[in-house]
C-alpha cells in the first residue's frame, strides 16, 4: 500500500489473499491512519473499481488517457 497527499496510490494483495478482508481492513486503516480522501482506478479493473465503491468511493472523474498518455482510461474516486 502505498499513500501521498490523501490519496491511496497502489495497493496490492497476493492473489490468495483476495477475499479474506485483508484489502478492506487496509483501507479502513488507510482511511483512519492517513485521512486518504482519494483513489485513481483504471476503468478496465473492474474488480478494484467495485471494491473501491463497496468501500465508500464514489466517481468524480474520468480521464480518457492514464499518466503516460495510453489509451487506458483512469476513473478517479472520492470518499465522502
Amino acid at each position: 500500500m502505498g499513500t501521498e497527499n490523501k490519496k491511496l496510490e497502489m495497493l496490492f494483495l497476493d492473489p490468495e489473499a483476495i477475499g479474506n478482508g485483508i484489502g478492506k481492513e487496509l483501507i479502513k486503516y488507510a482511511i483512519e491512519n492517513y485521512d486518504i480522501k482519494e483513489v485513481s482506478v483504471n476503468e478496465q479493473n473492474t474488480n478494484a473499481y467495485n471494491f473501491y465503491k463497496h468501500m465508500g468511493f464514489k466517481d468524480y472523474k474520468r480521464d480518457e488517457y492514464d499518466d503516460l498518455g495510453n489509451n487506458f482510461p483512469i476513473i478517479h474516486m472520492r470518499i465522502i
